[in-house]
């Protein structure tokens, strides 16, 4: 199907704009079904992403229903047999050494969510609890488990990253939110194996997909972005 002859499931679509501002991590998601069929429009028409030399790296498993049940079923009994995870991981989610300003806005964004659910920075416990309805996809009905082929390098995971971001956006353009997890790549095998991977394939991350819980405390969160002056500057000529 191609872009110019998408049906206008609503009337009408938002802009790129709306969708750009709307878009956000949800972790709170109610229990309707997304329709297969508006799943797979995205994620077909979203491969007009750029990619370099039309590699078109990304390789996708999609879960719902019985399967997302079993799945998840699984994934609560794995993390009470390995709380730390898969070893050894198969990339590092964030920069040992990650110095400023990483590492404040880092904090400052975890410190916003947990505090919105009441979790105080001394409350471990609590903050596991939330950590782990990562393994829950945050209850959302659908979820996509994103992998690129281990022969890859950092410009088809850039490729990859523009293809999600396009997921994202078209998902706002039809009323959906996400949510994009790395958290699943701490589970990477037993991943793998349930949605029968090759092993040439690297799991990058999860996405749930959902209609946002407008009540839950958590979705109200906006995580604050940095001044255009703080990351980009007009080049001078020399002279």
């Amino acid at each position: 199907m191609t872009s110019e002859a998408l049906p206008m499931r609503s009337g009408h679509y938002v802009s790129v704009t709306t969708a750009v501002r709307s878009r956000k991590s949800v972790r709170s998601f109610l229990g309707s079904d997304v329709p297969r069929e508006i799943l797979e429009e995205v994620l077909t028409l979203a491969a007009r992403s750029p990619s370099g030399g039309n590699l078109q790296p990304w390789r996708l498993r999609l879960l719902s229903g019985e399967a997302m049940a079993v799945f998840k079923s699984v994934m609560q009994a794995r993390i009470q047999q390995a709380p730390e995870g898969d070893t050894p991981l198969e990339y590092e989610i964030y920069p040992q050494d990650l110095g400023e300003p990483y590492r404040t806005n880092r904090f400052d964004i975890g410190e916003r969510m947990y505090a919105s659910i009441g979790v105080g920075r001394d409350d471990k416990r609590g903050r596991r609890r939330q950590f782990a309805r990562n393994y829950e996809f945050f209850g959302a009905p659908t979820a996509v488990l994103c992998f690129v082929d281990r022969r890859m390098g950092p410009p088809q995971w850039a490729d990859l990253g523009m293809y999600l971001q396009t997921v994202m956006l078209l998902l706002r353009e039809r009323g959906l939110h996400s949510c994009p997890q790395e958290a699943w790549a701490l589970y990477h095998r037993t991943v793998r194996d349930f949605v029968s991977a090759p092993p040439e394939w690297l799991l990058f991350c999860g996405l749930a997909i959902g209609y946002e819980d407008p009540d839950a405390p958590i979705n109200a969160v906006q995580s604050p972005r940095v001044r255009f002056e703080d990351f980009g500057a007009w080049v001078r000529p020399p002279g």
